[in-house]
Parts: structure tokens; C-alpha cells; sequence
């Protein structure tokens, strides 16, 4: 078990206000409003840490880069904005996208990444 310390809170409490994916550097400018001393080695290390726990889990979004949410949510979709690089979650999921499938294959799970322009870049 690790130690609880002051930057992990803050990188905690980031998560648990965001709401949506963060980027490493995301997460190192809000977990820096809550502790400003919190440097990025930090921000890495108790990122693989709290991932290696199952608190959070990474996000893969092409052309996005790693990303990083609470692991206990249930199946969702992403939305990234082209202009500004945020990843916001989508909580609908198509009703029949795995018959999108070709005849005969098997879908076992499905992601789904819409791509465009968030609301505040719209």
C-alpha cells in the first residue's frame, strides 16, 4: 500500500471534479492549483500507481494520446475536440453497432471516438 500523501489527495480530488479524461499535463495544471509544489515526475509516478491499484484506468484515443479516468465507471464512449485536445465522455451508447459487424464474426466488445469540435470550440 501506498503512502497518502498531499499531492496524491490533490491528484485524487482532480479526478473525482474533472469528470472527463485527463491528460498528464492536464492533470499536473489542476493537481498544481491544489498543490502548487506538485512537479511532473510526481504527476507520472502516482499516475502509474493509482493505474496499477485499478483506481484509474488509461484511455487511448488515436490522435489524442494517453489519457486517464476513474476506473469504476460503467461503459461509455469519447468525444475529442480537434481544436483544443480535450476528451470529453459520451454516455449513449448505439443500440446496434456491434451488428455493424460482417456476417458470421463474433463482437465481444465494441469502442466507439467521435471527433470534432466541443462545445466551447464550436
Amino acid at each position: 500500500m501506498q503512502r497518502d500523501t498531499a499531492q496524491r489527495r490533490a491528484i485524487r480530488r482532480v479526478f473525482l471534479n474533472a469528470g472527463r479524461p485527463l491528460t498528464r499535463d492536464e492533470v499536473l495544471e489542476f493537481g498544481q492549483a491544489i498543490v502548487p509544489s506538485l512537479g511532473v515526475a510526481t504527476v507520472y509516478r502516482n499516475l502509474k500507481i493509482l493505474t496499477g491499484e485499478g483506481w484509474l484506468s488509461e484511455v487511448e484515443l488515436p490522435g489524442g494520446g494517453m489519457r486517464y479516468e476513474l476506473a469504476d465507471r460503467p461503459h461509455h464512449h469519447h468525444f475529442l475536440c480537434r481544436s483544443c485536445d480535450q476528451a470529453f465522455d459520451v454516455h449513449r451508447c448505439p443500440d446496434e453497432v456491434e451488428a455493424l459487424a460482417p456476417d458470421g464474426f463474433e463482437v465481444d466488445s465494441h469502442e466507439l471516438i467521435l471527433f470534432g469540435r466541443c462545445a466551447a470550440c464550436a
